[in-house]
């Protein structure tokens, strides 16, 4: 069997692929001249036919309509549309991701529905005004990361911060963090690594994007969670990965506030009616700013009733926030 034999079907695969959907086709007139003209490769029409029952032998799902000239299509692929739409904005909207390294996963994305769909599930996408991650090295940041949790080891990496110039500024003037890593957490936009941080012996979070590089992936082993944590538990306590002390929070929520409640702390939260168009809810929580910012964006709609040094924080966080304004 010649070179030409043997390359044909996958070519005829690789051109219905990229070229043919449900509502675009080639007859074999089309893919003998598209042979012949871009691959150099003259075909008999006999030959299209046998090679089109030979790839659907194979599980291709290759479709033929019957007219005057038999007209062929790639019919099912990996996704449907609405999947594939819902990669694309998912992508296009993900901050931690740069710019261009969303359009290029998106064009790769876009090109597995085939060349007519993919422009259309492209031009669909809008991200104007939306900020976007600038760590170019975020894609490898995060397969390290993930490569360490699958074969439990500790990393090693540097973590940034912007200065008063909106300068890179390595933390610890460069000094290594050593981290046992858990999960990775999307999170607010963001992707985390949660694991545990030996040095101040708790468990703490680190936003990928602000790693200055891949990690360095240890030989020593990670130590593991406390036999019984629960991991996912406590990342539903978090706020934004702000992590500190949990305790039991007694809220009095207007009744108009259930959703938010329920997005924030799930359908088995404690919530008992008062039947003054209000509910109590009984949540466990990591107390900090972020939970207080948290509540004041309800504006009076969620008070703090318990216990009282929570309260007591509470307070003083809106009283600094009242003098902040000038």
């Amino acid at each position: 069997m010649d070179i030409d034999a043997k390359l044909r079907p996958w070519l005829i695969a690789k051109i219905l692929f990229e070229r043919t959907d449900g509502e675009h086709f080639l007859t074999t007139a089309q893919l003998m001249r598209i042979l012949e003209k871009e691959f150099n490769m003259p075909t008999h029409r006999t030959t299209i036919g046998a090679d089109i029952e030979m790839l659907k032998g194979l599980g291709m799902d290759i479709r033929m309509t019957k007219s005057t000239q038999n007209r062929y299509y790639f019919g099912k692929r990996y996704f449907e549309d609405a999947e594939m739409k819902l990669l694309i904005d998912s992508l296009a909207s993900c901050k931690f991701i740069p710019a261009f390294q969303s359009k290029k996963l998106i064009a790769k994305i876009g090109a597995l529905a085939g060349c007519h769909a993919s422009d259309k599930l492209v031009r669909n996408v809008s991200v104007e005004r939306r900020i976007k991650g600038t760590n170019k090295k975020v894609l490898g940041i995060v397969d390290a990361v993930n490569e360490a949790i699958n074969a439990k080891k500790q990393i090693a990496f540097q973590y940034f911060q912007y200065n008063e110039k909106k300068q890179r500024k390595p933390r610890r003037d460069g000094a290594l963090y050593r981290l046992s890593p858990y999960r990775l957490v999307w999170n607010g936009d963001y992707y985390y690594v949660i694991g545990w941080y030996e040095e101040s012996g708790e468990l703490r979070s680190f936003r990928v994007d602000r790693m200055v590089a891949a990690p360095e992936i240890l030989e020593t082993d990670a130590i593991p969670p406390e036999k019984g944590f629960d991991l996912d538990r406590h990342l539903n306590t978090m706020y934004h990965m702000f992590s500190s002390e949990r305790q039991h929070v007694h809220l009095i929520c207007d009744n108009s506030v259930m959703d938010a409640i329920v997005d924030r702390f799930g359908e088995k939260v404690d919530t008992f009616l008062r039947g003054d168009g209000t509910f109590e809810a009984d949540v466990e929580v990591a107390v900090n700013s972020v939970l207080f910012s948290w509540i004041v964006g309800f504006s009076g709609k969620v008070k703090v009733a318990a216990p009282d040094e929570v309260v007591k924080e509470y307070r003083e966080f809106v009283r600094k926030a009242w003098e902040a304004v000038e």
